[in-house]
Order: C-alpha cells, then sequence, then structure tokens
C-alpha cells in the first residue's frame, strides 16, 4: 500500500517472485457520490480492505502475523487519472496478480468485482467502460489441463439464467501496444468465441474499421507505457453482445481473452478495452 498523505501514481510493480504480472483496471463512466461520502476517501486503502475481507489479498510479503496467500498483492489506486485527462474516469486499481493455478484463469473477475465493490463505498457508478490489462506473459498455456485448456469456458453456466432482456451490444479492444502479434492471432481470439457452447459473449465477430488504437471509442491507458508495450497501436477490434453489462461479466471475457491469446503464441501484455456500445 501507498504511504499516508503519498499521491497515487501507477507505476511498475517491484520483482516479487511467482507472480503472473500486473494487472491494471479503470473504470469509465458517471459516479455520483454518497452524500455521506468522505470527500478524501482513500482508494487504495479501501480496495486493500476489501480484497482482504473477500480472501483474496496476497499480504505474504508484509511480514506481518497472519499474513497468508492470494490472488494478488495490492500495489496502489486512484480516483483520478495521475496526468488530469480523466476522460470519464471514475477509478483505477493496480495489483501484482499471484501464480496461477493451472486449472483456474487470469483473476479479473475477482478483481473487477473488488473494484465495483470499492467503487461502490464512494458512489452509485453508471459504467460506460472497463479496461483491464492483462498479463498474458504470465500465463503458462503448457500448464493447462486437457479438459480446461481456457479455464473460464467451464463456468458459462453460470451465466445460463441471465435474464435475456439483460444482454448488451459492446465494442471490444484487445491492444498489444508495439507487439503486433495480436494482429496475427485476431481470427483465432474470435474463433474462441464462435466455435465453443457459450452464450456469454454471443455474436462475436471482428471489426476490422475498428482497428486504431486512438480510436475515440478506446480512453488512453491511465498508466505509464513502461508498465507494458506502450503506448497503445496493434489492436483487434470486436462486436458482440454480453450477457449483461457487468463487470462480472466484462472480467469472464477478459479471462476468456488472456488464456485464448496464450495459447495462441501472444507472450505479451494486453490492453483489453470493453465499452458500452453507444457510449464513448
Amino acid at each position: 500500500m501507498s504511504e499516508p498523505g503519498a499521491t497515487a501514481q501507477p507505476g511498475i510493480s517491484p520483482a516479487v517472485d511467482r507472480t503472473a504480472g500486473t494487472m491494471f483496471a479503470a473504470l469509465y463512466g458517471e459516479l455520483t457520490p454518497h452524500p455521506w461520502r468522505a470527500p478524501k476517501q482513500d482508494a487504495d486503502a479501501l480496495f486493500h480492505d476489501r480484497s482482504l475481507a473477500m480472501g483474496w489479498l496476497d499480504d505474504r510479503s508484509t511480514g506481518q502475523p497472519g499474513s497468508a496467500p492470494g490472488l494478488w498483492a495490492v500495489d496502489d489506486a486512484g480516483w483520478h487519472h495521475p496526468g488530469g485527462l480523466d476522460k470519464g474516469l471514475v477509478a483505477w486499481f493496480q495489483v501484482e496478480a499471484s501464480a496461477v493455478a493451472h486449472n483456474r484463469p487470469l483473476p479479473v473477475r475477482p478483481f473487477l468485482g473488488c473494484a465495483r465493490d470499492t467503487v461502490g463505498r464512494a458512489g452509485t457508478l453508471r459504467l460506460s467502460a472497463v479496461q483491464v490489462l492483462l498479463p498474458v506473459h504470465g500465463l503458462d498455456p503448457s500448464s493447462r489441463p486437457p479438459y480446461a485448456p481456457v479455464p473460464a469456458i467451464r463456468t458459462t453456466q453460470w451465466y445460463a439464467d441471465t435474464d435475456s432482456h439483460a444482454r448488451t451490444p459492446v465494442r471490444v479492444s484487445v491492444d498489444g501496444g508495439r507487439d503486433r502479434s495480436v494482429v496475427a492471432v485476431a481470427e483465432q481470439l474470435v474463433d474462441q468465441f464462435t466455435s465453443c457452447d457459450q452464450e456469454v459473449f454471443a455474436d462475436a465477430t471482428r471489426d476490422v474499421a475498428g482497428d486504431v488504437a486512438d480510436s475515440d471509442a478506446v480512453p488512453p491507458p491511465p498508466f505509464d507505457d513502461s508498465l507494458w508495450n506502450g503506448p497503445p497501436g496493434y489492436a483487434v477490434a470486436l462486436r458482440g453482445t454480453l450477457a449483461e453489462w457487468s463487470c462480472d461479466a466484462v472480467g469472464w471475457l477478459a479471462e476468456v481473452v488472456a488464456d485464448r491469446a496464450a495459447n495462441v503464441g501472444v507472450r505479451s501484455p494486453l490492453l483489453l478495452t470493453v465499452t458500452r456500445a453507444g457510449t464513448k
């Protein structure tokens, strides 16, 4: 966690053994503050407390009594873009993801759920876009069991009873920064959603016209390019409908993209941006 009074600044995580790499999430939209909200609530402290409450915090590095392994160690969080270019940014969160179990996905769903709950302590969020940095290089495709090459696919039944009226058209950008390997496997990414029995992200198609990193639909990431292969550059754009517009469903989509990308040879971080269609 950051020192008291320190200004929140996204940065490179310190080297830690047995980690998957840095995950970063940014939530965009409109936040209506709760009337009882303290004006200077610390996003970092709130996120830490929620991670701890859910049993997801890996705090072994603190050496404190009661520390335990978990899904991530908290690096930092904040309410505003450090450069002042909010572009609708409500909050951002940075963690060091622990090593991923062979039959489990990168923990994007709990990460985004924790981010959502943290923002919920501050106000009511009208979410328009979610941006996640995925440490694909921290995944080992060869360790995946034959029954779960993409572990998140096994969880699709959770969304089977979702209200059909909740289905939401979305735009998806998968950006490799200066690494063009994601563009080379674009069709294989689309095929993951069209070839398996799932309706979480349905009607997936590639939007070739949207393969532009500086599109108005894709906000610039609120972190330094040195955290990944930035700046944004080689991107693949998809369209489809999510079972619901939620951090949970976006997290599922991110988990599938991360594993599928690793399976087809991508070995660098990817920046995933999911935007509710009709918003910027």
